[in-house]
């Protein structure tokens, strides 16, 4: 029986303070526009990289490629990123040109599949990825490394 008591306390609905109770019986005034309080100072600030798609880049886009052909794609205007594997051109567009804030012209990508590894006789898997190459417009540049 004790249990259930306890379990009755703790689902049951806290009880109102004493404050609440001396206030209750009153009506509450009408307050004028001009006589509300004043917002508070702290301004909100958006996101200085953001728009709609800022908030959601985390989960398209995994890290940019690096590799001896992306590197001479970069001379191209290309720039090579991984992907998760459920994200699709224009998600991986809008997620580049919101978090750069670059203009896209293209999108292209590659599913590359796993690939068969024996390690000391035993057969294993190196993983497979997603990757993206995004060209962009001419005169539009990303930093990917910075030098």
């Amino acid at each position: 029986m004790a249990l259930f008591k306890k379990l009755k306390s703790v689902f049951q609905k806290p009880k109102k303070p004493s404050f609440a109770k001396a206030t209750e019986g009153k009506k509450a005034k009408k307050v004028e526009p001009s006589a509300k309080k004043a917002k508070s100072s702290v301004a909100q600030v958006k996101p200085s990289r953001g728009g709609k798609y800022f908030k959601e880049a985390y989960k398209i886009l995994k890290e940019p490629h690096v590799s001896e052909k992306a590197t001479i794609l970069n001379e191209q205007d290309k720039y090579v990123f991984k992907v998760y594997s459920g994200t699709n051109k224009t998600e991986t567009k809008k997620a580049i040109e919101s978090l750069y804030r670059v203009r896209v012209k293209d999108v292209n990508i590659v599913n590359v599949p796993r690939k068969r590894k024996m390690f000391r006789g035993k057969e294993g898997f190196k993983s497979g990825y997603k990757k993206a190459i995004v060209t962009l417009e001419k005169g539009q540049k990303i930093e990917i490394l910075p030098h």
